[in-house]
């Protein structure tokens, strides 16, 4: 049997697949839970490394909250 092309990747379509036994939203929320959690994790190491390789500092901290962000709103005339 041919297989259909598609422009998932292989790990989106496991994805795709687990979703299929997710029967209740209590489910799909404790999934979202431990997909949340496992970013956190990663960015939680991330972070660290930065900081021991001396590439993040309590300045650049300081200078990120203080760093305005927001789109200017232009008035009409």
């Amino acid at each position: 049997m041919e297989q259909a092309k598609t422009p998932l990747n292989a790990a989106q379509l496991d994805f795709l697949r687990l979703l299929g036994y997710i029967k209740t939203e209590e489910e799909l929320d404790e999934l979202r839970q431990v997909v949340c959690d496992f970013y956190a994790r990663k960015i939680d190491k991330e972070m660290d490394q930065l900081w021991a390789e001396g590439k993040w500092d309590n300045e650049k901290n300081e200078a990120i909250l203080k760093e305005h962000l927001r789109t200017p709103y232009k008035y009409a005339e």
